[in-house]
């Protein structure tokens, strides 16, 4: 009798569903996981649900909600695997920029009858919930480390992502740095590689998608944009994006709130 197939779930929290859309996107690919797998959970593509314990979940989203933060936790306990994908399930996502202030203001000037809202205070991560066996960066991740996480999960070995920054990837494909010749903010030298330098490759500074590298200096980065004409407010507001609460990048925007640069 042949072996059962590693059950397969894709849980959505707070989201954009753009990550889950990055694994629909790997079309050709798709079919090898799908005959490696049994995709048992994953409402984006099929309405089949087929109950856990489950050998892998990939989670996207932040929490953000009472029921959200309740949802994790049996999202976890059935899960062998637990792995938090994109800039919202590892950092809190775009809005996770509530955290800076009060929400009630937002939803205040959003919606006519606030009070029928329920929700947290704040955007939070995956990890800030519960444990997590892998973070994959990205808003939204790249396919083929997606692929390579499934991969590596799926044979018990530990994913091949790397940690180095981008200015990397714009060395590998002969880009010129946009600091240097243009003037132009960017993020590149703090942020984690991943997405193949995609702004920087078009003339355009980093936005920081794949949030803070291993060892980000953001000092000097600061230092740097401020030699360059950025006043405190504009530097604050280049890390406030889609990882504004990865704590290098919430370090970083907090000080310059303060107009202090030295981390």
């Amino acid at each position: 009798m042949a072996a059962a197939l590693p059950k397969l779930a894709v849980w959505k929290f707070a989201s954009c569903d753009g990550c889950q859309l990055s694994l629909l996107d790997c079309e050709d690919e798709l079919l090898a996981v799908a005959g490696s797998v049994q995709i048992a959970n994953f409402t984006e593509a099929s309405t089949t649900v087929v109950e856990g314990p489950y050998d892998v979940s990939l989670v996207e989203g932040s929490v953000t909600t009472p029921h959200d933060a309740e949802r994790i936790q049996e999202v976890r306990q059935s899960s062998r695997f637990l792995v938090a994908i994109g800039a919202c399930a590892t950092a809190g996502g775009i809005q996770a920029l509530r955290n800076f202030t009060a929400v009630d203001e937002f939803a205040s000037v959003v919606y006519a009858h606030p009070e029928y809202l329920s929700t947290l205070e704040s955007s939070t991560p995956i990890s800030a919930h519960v444990p997590v066996d892998f973070e994959l960066r990205g808003c939204p991740v790249d396919r083929g480390q997606l692929l390579e996480v499934l991969s590596a999960l799926l044979r018990h070995r530990k994913p091949d992502i790397r940690t180095s920054s981008v200015c990397l990837q714009c060395k590998r494909r002969g880009n010129v740095c946009v600091m240097v010749a243009h003037g132009t903010a960017c993020l590149g030298p703090v942020t984690q590689a991943g997405c193949g330098a995609i702004c920087p490759s078009f003339e355009r500074g980093c936005y920081g998608c794949f949030g803070p590298m291993e060892t980000p200096n953001t000092a000097s980065l600061s230092s740097a944009l401020h030699t360059e004409g950025l006043d405190d407010g504009t530097v604050m507001r280049l890390f406030r994006t889609f990882n504004a609460t990865a704590p290098a990048f919430e370090a970083a925007s907090r000080a310059q709130e303060k107009g202090d640069v030295r981390l």
